[in-house]
């Protein structure tokens, strides 16, 4: 296993999830009972970045930037600076074909353009990434965005 992998693999694609748990398709909420302290969640996220940058292994990439952009907003930042990550977040997925990676960022995105107002940027650039999806229908990831498309039709 890689060593970026080693750090984050436990973390990402199994069950525990960064940060936040919905509360309803489009609401993002703390969930400190069943997650990681936002200090031990933002360590895990610079040691991925210091891992992209010294071993330029870069699987997890977008996932990170998603990750740093979640955190972001958990502590209050600007929703220009997590929108910023969220869209490098998408432009490295689509670089490196992970379509599950590009629609968790775009899920997100969606997700931020919703609380903003932006409802028809938020359907279209998620309803033209979950299209491509033929198959994983029953994964979470694909449920979750799903579910923000209802909510946004």
């Amino acid at each position: 296993m890689t060593a970026l992998g080693s750090v984050l693999c436990v973390r990402l694609l199994s069950g525990r999830r960064f940060g936040c748990r919905r509360r309803g398709a489009g609401k993002l909420t703390d969930s400190r009972e069943y997650f990681s302290p936002v200090s031990e969640r933002d360590a895990d996220v610079l040691q991925g970045f210091s891992i992209v940058s010294r071993n330029s292994e870069r699987c997890f990439e977008a996932e990170l930037y998603r990750l740093k952009a979640r955190a972001l907003l958990m502590r209050g930042a600007s929703d220009a600076e997590a929108e910023s990550l969220l869209d490098q977040a998408l432009r490295i997925a689509r670089s490196q074909q992970a379509r599950s990676l590009e629609l968790r960022a775009a899920t997100d995105l969606a997700r931020l353009w919703m609380r903003q107002g932006k409802h028809a940027e938020a359907l279209d650039g998620l309803a033209s990434i979950h299209s491509r999806f033929t198959e994983g229908f029953d994964t979470r990831d694909v449920k979750e965005a799903k579910a923000v498309l209802a909510e946004l039709q």
